[in-house]
Parts: C-alpha cells; structure tokens; sequence
C-alpha cells in the first residue's frame, strides 16, 4: 500500500497544483513510482485519457511531472461549471449528471465510495500518492460533506502540507487563520506549513516565520520563491490569462471566452521566440494582431451571445475580411459557422446565427465526443497532429468548405475527416492540435510569410521535451528551498 502525503491551500490558486507536481517529481528523481491524486475538481480545462475517460487537466501535469500516463483514477470527480450556480458532474471519466451547487452539495456524500476506490486501486499499484486538496479546508459552511480537503485526507489517513500565498498578501494570516478554524483532529494532521510565491530577501520574512510557529505549533518546512515555471494552468485563475499589451513580431489574439476550456491548447505557440500570445476580452483589447483564435468553451452559444453583445464579433469579422487569419477550436469552430442548433436543450435550446465565416451548421447532440485521435493536415504538406475530442455537437459542412484534417479514433480505429477551412478561416474538433512537433512551427512560420517577414529557419520545437525540462526546474527549484529530508519524514511517519 502506498504511502501518502496531501497538500492543501489556505485558499484557490496558491499553488498546490504546482507544489503536487513538483513533489510528484522529486520523488519520481529519487526512484519512487509515485502518481497524483484529486477526489473532485473543478475546472473547464480538461483531458482525454487513451481509453477515453474524462478527467481535470491538472492531474494530467501532474502525471506527466511524475513520469506516468494520466489515469482517470487520479480525479474521479470532475466539476465542469456550465453557468454560475451549475456544473456538470463527470464521475471516473463520464458524465453522471449536471446539477446546481446545492443540489450536488445534497449528493456528493454518495461520491464517497467512487473516490475510495479510485484511491484505493492507485495506492495498490504506488509506493507514493500525492493528494491535492480544493480551494481551502476553512470553509466552515462546506466541512461536513467534503471529499476533498480534510474529509479526503481522513480517509486517505494523509498527513497534511499547507501552503499560503505570500504573493497575494496576508499570508501569516492565512496560514494560522486557516490552523485555527480546524477541528482539534484536522489540525494534528498538519505536519508541515509552505509559505509560496515569495519575492525578495528571505531573512526579511524569517521573524514572521518564527512567529507564526510558535503560534501555529506547526514548522515551516520551506519558503518556496516566486518562480517562473512554465507548466499547464488549472483554471480561469491562470496568470497566463491576464490581458498583456506584449506585442511580438507575430501577435496571436485567443478571445478569452466567459466560458473559455482548454486554452492550454495554446501553449506551444506560446514557446516560439517572437510569438505573443495575449487573452483579450474586448474590440479595445483586440487591436491589429496576425491570428485570432476562438478557444473551445463550455457554453458555446452563450458565449457566442457574449462576444456579439460586446462588439467583438464585429471586430473580428472586420479583421477575417481584411484577410487575417481566423481559427476555431471546438466550441470556437462551432460559432465560425453559419447555425449553431440546440434541438435537445443541451445550452439554451433553440437555435442562433453563427459568425458565418466557415460554410458549417452545427447541431448539438445528447451523447458527448470523447476520445483521443491523431491526424493529417490536407495543409501544410501533410504534417501529423494528435490530440483529443471533447464536444456535444456535430458539424455538417456546407458547399465552399473543406475538411481540415483526415483523423483515425485512437479508441476505436475508426476514420473520419475533421474540421473545416476556407479561405483564411479554419477549424477544428482537435484539442491538443498545435501540440504535435511541427505543428505551432508551421502556423507561426505560415503567419511570418503573408506578412512579409522571414523567420528564418525555426526548427521544431519539442513540446514534450520543453515540458519535462520546466518539471525539472520545478522540482530542483523545490528542493533548493524545502526542507526535503522532513517532508519525507512526514511521509515516512503518516499521522
């Protein structure tokens, strides 16, 4: 049975997912066969699995940091908000339900055995399971039915690592404020405090931290700095989301939908020198880029409303006909399309005008595309891409449209034509589609030559092998400035 250790935050985004993933890699250096874990996540940006299951992309960084291949067992609970008071609930890999927050809040308890036995069948096959914990185990309002922070880490019976955010503020604040709104038994759990996301000189900090152990009765194992690694963001809070003025040679714009997922589809495009990538929310913000790019989206009509009520459609149509280049992923191929139809009810019902830049209607259906599938451009020489399908619709094109890319169903074998093009408007099914060696380099190098300027020769750039070098510098990072030697004690002596 694997041994275990759990990290939980004083609040969202302090960076528990990047910790996880940096231990899952120390321990992974120091020969252990370790694997993630996450009973119940919340977040838009998620992850096929090759056999087909659904599950929280974070736990996919984390896997990939530990040297293993994501498994649904890692998060079998997955939340996908659809609106502001519901979500789809999607349980080891597949969809369950969608349900308001207190209509699951009533259900969740019925979770339990699901989440044990996913933990129980990894903790049989690990020597370490590195448990993530959800936003804060201090919402009082929400203890008495959580799987996910305390109530998790009972049952996993996992000592405990809590890290505040010091970049944020207050953080000796959040730290004991959080020790001290735990039950007596949650609190002996808590081996060890990580302070994260510190910027400047530490023996400044270091009175702080005597204090906030003697008041806690609880050491502090590490104060982790400020460090710019580039690996893949959980949720809506990523910094990489926030609007930049940054314009480089080649400027991409990906319209930052109210309902965006998976925009971590961008990524390798992000890596190119002399590529920007900026999430723009306006016509203002748009300004004059190369590429726009619809991203996919879990409200897909919604969000196409959105865009047509604050002028952004307009703005981009403008820049389509002045023969910029427009590209929509999933849900964004969908609203490039001339009718978006809703007969089941599956957003909002009914049916709205698309953008009309690609010959295309869509219609949703009642059963969602899950599946990972690889394929061949009909452009750019017939370069390779891989990735997977996560939608509700289907596409139909139209006279003046032509099929994107030729794709064979990783699960099923099956073979079909993906996606849509015409003119300067292109679309695709395929998350993940840029990620393939080759891929990113083509479409910047595309974008350099009908602007008049010569790149050069770019290479290809290893996505893979850049991602295993950036959870390299994670966990070299976390070992320069954690107590390492303790926290293998903490795992070694449980609670």
């Amino acid at each position: 049975m694997a041994k275990v250790l759990m990290v939980q935050g004083t609040m969202s985004n302090v960076g528990k997912s990047l910790i996880t993933a940096g231990l899952c890699r120390i321990f992974k250096q120091d020969g252990l066969k370790v694997a993630p874990f996450k009973s119940q996540n919340m977040a838009l940006n998620s992850f096929i699995t090759e056999d087909g299951f659904e599950m929280g992309r974070a736990q996919v960084m984390q896997a990939e940091a530990a040297g293993i291949r994501p498994d649904v067992r890692m998060n079998p609970i997955l939340l996908k908000p659809t609106n502001d008071t519901g979500s789809q609930v999607i349980v080891n890999g597949e969809i369950r339900s969608t349900m308001d927050a207190r209509e699951y809040f009533a259900y969740k308890k019925n979770l339990i055995p699901d989440v044990m036995a996913a933990f129980n069948s990894l903790a049989d096959e690990y020597d370490v399971i590195v448990i993530e914990g959800a936003g804060s185990p201090a919402e009082i309002n929400l203890k008495d039915e959580d799987l996910v922070n305390m109530g998790m880490a009972k049952m996993a019976k996992a000592p405990v690592l809590l890290v505040g955010d010091i970049d944020r503020g207050g953080v000796f604040a959040q730290l004991l404020g959080t020790v001290d709104l735990l039950e007596d038994d949650e609190r002996k759990m808590v081996k060890g405090l990580i302070i994260n996301k510190f910027r400047g000189d530490k023996t400044i900090l270091e009175p702080g931290v005597k204090m906030l152990e003697e008041k806690a009765g609880i050491p502090v194992i590490g104060v982790a700095p400020y460090m710019n690694i580039d690996v893949e963001d959980e949720d809506s809070l990523s910094e990489r989301l926030v609007t930049s003025d940054k314009v480089d040679l080649i400027d991409i714009a990906v319209v930052r939908l109210p309902r965006i997922s998976n925009f971590t589809d961008f990524n390798a495009l992000e890596i190119i020198p002399g590529v920007s990538v900026r999430y723009i929310k306006s016509a203002a913000e748009l300004k004059d880029p190369d590429m726009i790019i619809l991203p996919g989206s879990k409200n897909t009509i919604g969000d196409l409303l959105w865009m047509r009520q604050n002028g952004l459609e307009v703005a981009i149509l403008k820049q389509a006909a002045a023969g910029k280049t427009i590209m929509g992923v999933c849900g964004g191929y969908q609203m490039l399309g001339e009718t978006i139809a809703d007969p089941l009810g599956v957003e909002t019902g009914g049916e709205v005008r698309g953008m009309g830049l690609l010959p295309v209607d869509t219609v949703f259906e009642g059963e969602k595309m899950r599946t990972r599938v690889e394929g061949t451009l009909y452009l750019g020489d017939g370069l390779k891409t891989q990735g997977y399908e996560i939608h509700m619709g289907q596409s139909t094109l139209k006279e003046g449209a032509r099929p994107l890319q030729h794709i064979t169903d990783s699960v099923s074998g099956k073979s079909k034509d993906d996606g849509a093009y015409a003119d300067n408007v292109y679309g695709t099914y395929m998350h993940g589609v840029f990620d393939a060696p080759g891929i990113a380099e083509a479409v910047v190098s595309a974008l350099g030559k009908k602007k008049g300027i010569d790149l050069g020769t770019l290479g290809t750039v290893d996505f893979a092998q850049y991602k295993e070098t950036q959870y390299d510098l994670l966990a070299a990072g976390l070992r320069e400035h954690l107590d390492i030697d303790a926290i293998y004690r903490i795992l070694e002596e449980g609670v």
